[in-house]
């Protein structure tokens, strides 16, 4: 079997989105930093593999999450600052 690009994205965009949602259970400055960031790396990641299966339903899936968690950085952003 054989792996192809994509297939090693959307693997990235998964391991990238779990990452970042146990770090929610983290202290909050780690969390801060760097849980929004993977969230949207990986809806990146798993939004053009979406693409390239050419499935809709996760087309928009994705590109909801990865909307919903750019307003969540914007928002962290603007609560503690830029530190």
């Amino acid at each position: 079997m054989v792996i192809n690009t994509f297939h090693i994205l959307a693997i990235i965009g998964l391991v990238a989105i779990i990452s970042g949602t146990f770090m929610v259970s983290m202290k909050k400055s780690i969390r801060r930093r760097y849980t929004y960031p993977l969230l949207i790396l990986g809806g990146v990641c798993l939004e053009i593999y979406s693409i390239y299966i050419n499935d809709l339903i996760f087309i928009i899936l994705q590109g909801v999450f990865i909307i919903s968690s750019i307003y969540g950085l914007i928002r962290i952003n603007e609560k503690y600052g830029n530190k």
